[in-house]
């Protein structure tokens, strides 16, 4: 997370012109009907808000007006899918906002950091292993929880830096590689949370799962005596 003073009123606003038109359009995307509808699904939603809220309190913040903390989107994407996950990030936003502890300037760039990116990573992986149709269970659990969320870390971590650079108003340090072993300690935490709580859904509560093909996945292996059955 990163605070307002550290980045220009340009970047500012490009936080705000790119994140509100795709809250507008996961507004009108979300399937409201099934989610009024739904008791299940009304759960679900409010515990992911939550879930990000506690988790996105749970942080380090430093002086410089960096923050560090797990992301989580990416589960949340593949509980809710790309609609609902956008906006239940937004509410764990304004959560935040409420305690003061994110600023309403800087709600449009870290929207697009925590909110826009992992979502777009979980979607697009989900869609292209959708695609492939394979049927082996880990594919999803590694393709769809592992390794998107170690994406959006280190993708979240690079934007991030390079939008500081950009703005200047943030002296970087003058030798960035040193940097490039501490993004381990970035990467493989998320990606530890994110796809043990996938791998826990689908073992527990595949049905939860938006993007999880419970036919699929977990049909009775084919056997070569079956044809003539």
């Amino acid at each position: 997370m990163i605070a307002a003073a550290l980045l220009s009123s340009g970047s500012l606003w490009g936080g705000w012109l790119l994140y509100l038109p795709v809250l507008l359009w996961a507004l009108w995307r979300a399937p409201w009907l099934e989610l009024f509808s739904d008791l299940r699904r009304q759960h679900l939603v409010c515990g992911a808000v939550l879930a990000l809220f506690l988790l996105w309190l749970v942080r380090r913040d430093f002086d410089s007006g960096l923050s560090y903390h797990l992301i989580g989107m990416t589960v949340v994407t593949l509980l809710l899918d790309w609609p609902l996950a956008i906006l239940a990030g937004f509410a764990a936003q304004l959560g935040l906002l409420a305690l003061g502890r994110q600023e309403l300037a800087a709600l449009g760039v870290n929207g697009v950091l925590l909110v826009l990116l992992p979502v777009l990573i979980a979607e697009v992986c989900a869609l292209r292993v959708e695609r492939a149709q394979p049927r082996n269970l880990f594919v999803y659990i590694f393709c769809c929880g592992f390794f998107p969320a170690a994406l959006t870390a280190l993708l979240c971590v690079l934007l991030g830096l390079g939008l500081l650079w950009l703005d200047g108003l943030y002296p970087l340090p003058p030798r960035l590689g040193d940097f490039v072993g501490y993004l381990w300690l970035v990467i493989f935490p998320e990606a530890f949370v994110n796809g043990m709580l996938v791998t826990s859904l689908v073992v527990f509560y595949p049905d939860w799962l938006e993007t999880f093909n419970r036919t699929r996945y977990l049909a009775a292996p084919w056997r070569d005596d079956d044809r003539w059955r």
